[in-house]
């Protein structure tokens, strides 16, 4: 038995690793990705999509957090000169040391479920640098990421990763595509960042803090929840509604929320 399956999943990682080959090929077949692509794989594991990513000529950088998997990938993959192995946090990498050309890393994961949103935000501070994003999530919460209003599953995560991306929940995938199986089922989604953003914000990081305000009481109304930011007469003079609950609010309503805090922030005597 080789050194590759003698590898535990450890739990503390959130390691589930993809065996299933059916399911492989259609990731990769949805990735798609070309000799000329500059690919960036978080949390490649055992390499089940590395192989498939290196065949396709594409330029693949890797970053695994695992310092165990780290010679099982080398034994694999250190020959091929399109590979390049980085070991460490994803959450603490930095993209501009792979590429400072907009719109040119294309980043793939099977993302552990513990770290996934986390992970997005920081990938989202660089979405200029990245061309398209495709991950292997929860499935829920891809279903978050994909929401509309109206629903329980629209919330912060939907609005501020709308703001920067189209989003597409490409296919769902089963536990059983998996060693060891998950309790969850998974899907794979698939990011692509705005090259012209839809409703630009004039300041995002408050648009960020309403949205994170209104959804910290969910089941609240607007001139509850953003009380503390706003007056009901403010929320009205952004043309909305300050009876709704912050789930019937679609995102062009949050910008202009957050542009009506702008302004009031841009009014406020400087010793305020």
């Amino acid at each position: 038995m080789t050194e590759q399956y003698q590898h535990r999943a450890r739990k503390r990682f959130g390691q589930n690793f993809l065996h299933d080959a059916g399911v492989i090929d259609r990731i990769l077949r949805s990735i798609h990705a070309k000799p000329e692509d500059r690919m960036l794989e978080i949390g490649p594991g055992q390499g089940a999509l590395t192989k498939g990513l290196l065949n396709s000529g594409a330029q693949l950088d890797v970053v695994e957090l695992d310092k165990d998997l780290i010679p099982i990938l080398n034994q694999q993959f250190a020959g091929k000169s399109n590979f390049n192995l980085h070991q460490g946090d994803a959450l603490k990498f930095d993209f501009n040391s792979l590429s400072a050309a907009p719109s040119s890393l294309r980043v793939v994961g099977n993302l552990p479920y513990n770290i996934s949103t986390p992970l997005i935000f920081h990938l989202l501070h660089n979405s200029h640098l990245i061309r398209d994003m495709h991950f292997m999530l929860q499935k829920e919460v891809v279903e978050r990421l994909a929401a509309g209003p109206g629903g329980g599953d629209w919330g912060r995560l939907s609005i501020m990763v709308q703001y920067h991306c189209r989003v597409e929940h490409l296919f769902n995938v089963g536990p059983g595509a998996f060693n060891p199986p998950p309790k969850v089922d998974s899907a794979i989604v698939r990011l692509v960042p705005h090259t012209v953003l839809p409703h630009p914000a004039k300041d995002h990081r408050l648009l960020e803090r309403v949205v994170r305000e209104a959804f910290n009481q969910r089941r609240k109304t607007l001139r509850n929840t953003l009380k503390l930011l706003l007056s009901n007469a403010e929320i009205e003079a952004a043309g909305v509604d300050g009876s709704l609950r912050p789930e019937q609010l679609d995102l062009a309503a949050f910008v202009r929320l957050a542009d009506q805090l702008s302004e009031q922030d841009l009014h406020k005597p400087a010793d305020a």
